[in-house]
């Protein structure tokens, strides 16, 4: 009889440890979908608070000027008009700022990111006296505010005669991306084998033939991230060209939109209107590019 009852004992606590290993990976289901329902919703509203000023912006850029001045604001205005893009693109000088910009811009950008990859690949190929200095000296500049470096930029370019001149920008805003840009593409260098340009040298290629044809290609993922960032710092840049530019056909688009305020007020909604044609470039610039980038925010912190 104790022995019936001991083996019923036995089988009575199986089936509870049985039954409670069931359940504990079902509340574990649980809390995961509760904890990943929370992110989700943690997501989203950084998203809505994110996305909302560029709604707003667009949509003040459709609206009527007699609705964007009035206290009763709406987040879906009744009527929608072209006319603030007609009077932004109207505006004086708008097609030599685009010019203006363009030029800057993109040859800054495409200088940085030469002299970039060549600086990255030496500090991450190469050792040399003075390596771990220089990489402090590239983090340490970036903490340095720009307003805080205008005066003594403003002096040297002035002894060089590059005010009033687009490579006088040019120059400013290529130094300036060059320390984010080889940091970044820095770390993609060290991630990339030896091994790779000791077999296409041992091929007959030359140090920068293997560098060109076999590191080279294999770098987009950290060009096309430190591109994007370079290119909206040098597209969004106001003060430098406020200063340095002194003619009205040589200002950039965002000195250009200083037009839309006058001694007789603000004209916002062509104001708008001209903000979302400025932001096209860069969204369109990060559309080819976004995979790239994404790829590329990750892939090159891996090793450092």
């Amino acid at each position: 009889m104790s022995a019936v009852t001991s083996t019923g004992t036995a089988a009575g606590t199986a089936a509870g440890a049985a039954a409670a290993a069931r359940r504990a990976p079902a509340g574990g289901r649980d809390r995961k979908r509760r904890s990943r329902h929370l992110h989700n919703v943690i997501g989203l509203v950084a998203f809505v608070v994110m996305a909302f000023p560029v709604y707003w912006l667009v949509v003040s850029a459709l609206r009527p000027n007699s609705e964007i001045r009035s206290y009763d604001q709406k987040l879906f205005p009744d009527t929608f008009t072209l006319d603030n893009f007609s009077r932004a693109v109207h505006m004086p000088n708008f097609g030599s700022a685009i010019a203006s910009s363009l030029i800057i811009c993109v040859s800054a950008v495409v200088g940085a990111m030469v002299l970039s990859t060549i600086a990255a690949f030496a500090i991450g190929r190469f050792q040399f006296m003075g390596r771990k200095v220089f990489m402090i000296v590239l983090l340490a500049v970036q903490l340095l505010p720009p307003s805080a470096m205008l005066i003594p930029i403003y002096l040297q370019l002035n002894d060089l005669g590059a005010l009033n001149e687009y490579w006088g920008v040019m120059v400013v805003y290529l130094v300036s991306a060059l320390p984010f840009a080889t940091w970044m593409i820095r770390g993609f260098v060290i991630n990339i084998p030896k091994e790779l340009e000791e077999s296409a040298m041992m091929d007959g290629c030359s140090r920068m033939g293997a560098f060109w044809r076999v590191i080279f290609p294999l770098l987009a993922p950290g060009l096309a991230a430190a591109s994007i960032f370079s290119l909206i710092n040098a597209w969004n840049e106001y003060l430098l060209a406020y200063v340095v530019l002194q003619d009205n056909d040589k200002y950039t688009l965002n000195v250009w939109l200083m037009n839309f305020t006058t001694t007789r007020g603000t004209d916002y909604g062509a104001l708008m209107a001209a903000s979302t044609l400025i932001a096209i470039p860069v969204v369109v610039f990060f559309m080819f590019v976004q995979k790239k980038m994404a790829s590329g925010l990750t892939s090159g912190a891996v090793k450092g």
